[in-house]
């Protein structure tokens, strides 16, 4: 699941080198995104949504597979 946010990410943001995704836990993963300060805005997007549609796909992997996706989008 990390390698498919960490595409998706990398798509959206305009310095894909600067992306980080960290994957931690068992039954709830927790995926943490660093990305570069100019990249927030595209990331979350106009009203969240963008950060909405990835969670809601993490959501329904999560389903799939028997776990819980918790995505944070982390500020240095």
């Amino acid at each position: 699941m990390k390698e498919a946010v960490e595409k998706i990410v990398k798509a959206l943001v305009g310095n894909a080198d600067a992306v980080e995704v960290e994957e931690t836990g068992g039954k709830t993963v927790r995926l943490a995104v660093r990305v570069a300060p100019d990249d927030y805005g595209r990331v979350i997007g106009r009203e969240g949504r963008t950060i909405k549609a990835i969670r809601s796909l993490l959501f329904i992997a999560g389903q799939k597979h028997g776990k819980r996706y918790q995505l944070d989008l982390l500020e240095d």
